[in-house]
């Protein structure tokens, strides 16, 4: 019977539907669905499952934290606007007993005040920012590499 590969969820937040038509001076001009095959490409090539998502929904989101706690081998998440002010997806994320990597396509840090503290960075086990859609693949690889897949 063969085994099912360990599955890494690649979350998405608020707004991240419309990556590559909005703000692309900031975001760029790849979609979502560019995104998406990046991470399918890159989770294959290190024999891991991708299950990608995005939700413009806070509640969503925090169920699909809760789900990958039971499910995933590790998770990515560029939660976006969430990374501001949501509690509820801190608290979520504070549950999981996996690798988790925080990706932000642009560097927070060097954006407006508002955009400069995430309250998911206090859950994630590392945090990847300022390198575009790229961030995702290095997130991978990282979670990769601390579940000991690809080698």
């Amino acid at each position: 019977m063969p085994v099912e590969p360990a599955t890494v969820y690649v979350l998405n937040g608020p707004n991240l539907n419309l990556l590559g038509l909005r703000e692309p001076h900031l975001y760029g001009s790849e979609t979502l669905a560019g995104v998406e095959a990046r991470c399918r490409r890159v989770t294959a090539e290190l024999g891991l499952a991708c299950e990608f998502r995005q939700t413009n929904h806070e509640g969503v989101m925090v169920d699909w934290v809760q789900e990958a706690r039971e499910k995933a081998a590790a998770v990515v998440i560029n939660p976006a606007g969430l990374s501001f002010r949501s509690i509820p997806l801190l608290d979520a994320l504070k549950t999981l007993d996996c690798p988790l990597a925080e990706v932000h396509i642009t560097n927070i840090h060097r954006r407006d005040p508002l955009y400069q503290h995430s309250l998911v960075s206090l859950a994630a086990t590392g945090v990847i920012c300022g390198f575009g859609p790229f961030g995702y693949e290095m997130a991978i690889r990282a979670a990769a590499e601390r579940l000991g897949a690809g080698h």
